[in-house]
């Protein structure tokens, strides 16, 4: 089972300009607190048949990470354009959003990134040369999101002793379990947090 669950990805400023960064906010569930920091990175796959090729275009630490909904903004810059092959600059690309604890990766949300020149003139004859400023990025609203089971260190349950008769019962949560189950807090990418 995953302590994190991601709830939703929303990028603020799509579609966008090929120069513009990402600009995105993540919501996401945690059953448990954790100990560590939650990295999250942006990765910007141009030719999957080329590993050596991707960018990772930015990374941010989150925490500490209570139990609840949280959320925060990730500002990611955009590929470097001189890093692309000129055949793949136009057309469907990846950018992957991955999630770690303890180096140990447990989400990964891609989605379909299509570039075009912003006229229909280019679109139908593209010049010989690549004009990045005159090209525009749409990111696909449907993600295919892969998760991974990872070691998590939250501590099991303590065991205790029951009475005799109360092995069927439910275990019944202390206060201490209790204390902030509805609190959602933000985070922004440089780690702090925010009522």
């Amino acid at each position: 089972m995953s302590i994190v669950t991601i709830r939703n990805v929303e990028f603020l400023n799509n579609p966008a300009r090929f120069l513009d960064p990402y600009h995105f906010r993540v919501t996401f569930e945690c059953i448990a607190a954790l100990k560590e920091d939650i990295e999250w990175r942006l990765i910007y796959v141009a030719s999957p048949g080329n590993a050596e090729l991707d960018q990772e275009l930015d990374d941010c630490l989150v925490g500490p990470v209570p139990v609840g909904v949280n959320a925060f903004e990730f500002e990611g810059s955009p590929p470097s354009a001189q890093s692309i092959p000129p055949e793949d600059v136009l057309g469907v690309a990846a950018l992957i959003l991955t999630g770690s604890y303890r180096d140990q990766e447990f989400v990964r949300v891609g989605y379909y990134q299509n570039t075009e020149y912003d006229n229909e003139e280019m679109k139908l004859a593209p010049p010989e040369k690549i004009q990045f400023e005159k090209l525009v990025r749409d990111i696909s609203a449907k993600p295919r999101v892969t998760r991974f089971q990872i070691k998590w260190d939250v501590a099991p349950q303590s065991e205790t002793v029951t009475a005799a008769g109360a092995a069927n019962s439910a275990a019944v949560p202390s206060a201490n379990d209790l204390e902030g189950d509805d609190a959602t807090t933000e985070h922004q990418s440089n780690g702090t947090s925010t009522s």
